[in-house]
């Protein structure tokens, strides 16, 4: 089944595909002098003993009318292992229970965390499993911002370049410089088989105060930051890595943080357009793969008062139609407590697609969430139509990052 769908989405698609790297420990160019945190220490890289199956270079999946509602509905997810199990613990290797939830939910992707990532051998053996147990391949995601966000980099069992902090990378002005960490952090997370990078943060830190982006943020410089982010997309995609510049409309500008609680971000829609958007609006000139919308809410842009990852107005009216955003929307976390403080994870998941997301990210309780999301679509309120687009849209973002 796998080879006919091959052989469909080989007609169906034209693209180009990146160079596959398949060795456990990458040639990388090596971390600039004025930005690393310390010198990697050389690990034990082998891959286990075993014939590894690479990832599929062409999407085994058929068009959205050739898939089952129920699979359809399941391709809008990217969900942490954990939610594969029943039980409570850390996923570092697959079982049979999460083998059948993949067959039972075939879901867009898996997004992994610092918990899930012990050595080379062990992170590449997850991938490949979990890979080999899904239906269709599987967006296998990262937030590998480089700096304090970075999974693998930030585990010593890892010789990979490691940076102090993006807002130091940022202070150099050197785009030569955003654009070689893309293509190093694009280069290992390639090679672990990490193909969806949720990088790089296009936040323009306009408030001091703010330590949720702090020096996750290129700075304060909307013109600085939006060349920085241009070029770490850049980076990264030209290692087959895709790419989102997050978090829409900008995070920036606030002192809460959306992790906790309910955020506002005050600004009005032109105040915006002459700081928080431009790195943004580059990033969809550049080609970003995706935009990842967060939850602060902006009572001065929208005024429905939700939080604009669930906000029509701002999802549908102002990224898609008025920016003219056509690539895949992706929620921040719906498992963060600005969403699960107020919404239960059916009606998060709902309300962020009827705002025009495609992604849903991380709901508290995928299966409630999927449900959800599911029952939305046979009852009328989700149109088929409009399901079949954010599917067009994740499988073509697989397609792209598929090499």
């Amino acid at each position: 089944m796998r080879r006919i769908f091959l052989l469909i989405m080989g007609m169906l698609f034209v693209t180009s595909f990146y160079a596959c790297h398949t060795e456990p420990s990458p040639s990388l160019s090596p971390s600039p002098t004025i930005l690393p945190t310390h010198t990697a220490t050389q690990v034990p890289t082998q891959m286990p003993n075993r014939t590894p199956t690479p990832t599929p270079t062409l999407l085994p999946s058929p068009t959205p009318a050739q898939m089952t509602l129920e699979e359809k509905v399941a391709q809008l997810f990217v969900i942490f292992p954990e939610a594969l199990i029943r039980e409570t613990r850390v996923v570092t290797s697959v079982n049979q229970e999460m083998k059948d939830f993949l067959k039972k939910y075939p879901v867009g992707g898996i997004i992994l965390f610092q918990a899930n990532v012990e050595t080379p051998a062990q992170l590449t053996a997850l991938i490949q499993d979990l890979q080999n147990a899904s239906k269709y391949p599987l967006l296998m995601a990262m937030d590998e911002e480089g700096g304090r966000v970075a999974k693998i980099a930030n585990n010593p069992n890892f010789n990979v370049p490691k940076y102090t902090s993006i807002l130091e990378v940022g202070k150099t002005e050197n785009p030569a410089l955003a654009k070689e960490l893309g293509q190093n952090i694009g280069k290992y997370l390639k090679t672990y088989g990490i193909n969806y990078n949720l990088a790089p943060v296009a936040d323009v830190l306009t408030n001091p105060e703010n330590t949720v982006v702090g020096n996750r943020s290129f700075g304060s410089d909307p013109q600085i930051v939006a060349q920085m982010v241009t070029n770490v997309i850049a980076g990264l995609q030209e290692e087959g890595v895709g790419t989102c510049a997050k978090h829409f409309p900008g995070h920036g500008d606030t002192v809460a943080d959306t992790h906790k609680e309910g955020v506002i971000a005050p600004k009005t829609w032109a105040e915006m357009q002459a700081c928080e958007l431009i790195p943004f609006k580059a990033a969809m000139e550049q080609g970003v793969h995706s935009i990842m919308v967060g939850h602060t809410t902006t009572p001065n842009v929208t005024a429905d008062g939700l939080p604009n990852s669930l906000s029509y107005e701002m999802v549908t009216k102002r990224l898609r139609s008025e920016l003219g955003y056509t690539g895949v929307v992706i929620t921040d976390a719906l498992n963060m407590g600005a969403i699960t403080n107020d919404y239960r994870s059916d009606e998060a998941a709902v309300l962020a697609f009827l705002a025009g997301c495609d992604i849903l990210l991380m709901p508290k309780d995928f299966e409630v969430a999927y449900e959800g999301v599911l029952r939305a679509v046979r009852d009328g309120r989700i149109s088929e139509t409009r399901l079949n687009e954010s599917v067009s849209r994740i499988l073509a973002l697989k397609q792209a990052v598929m090499a």
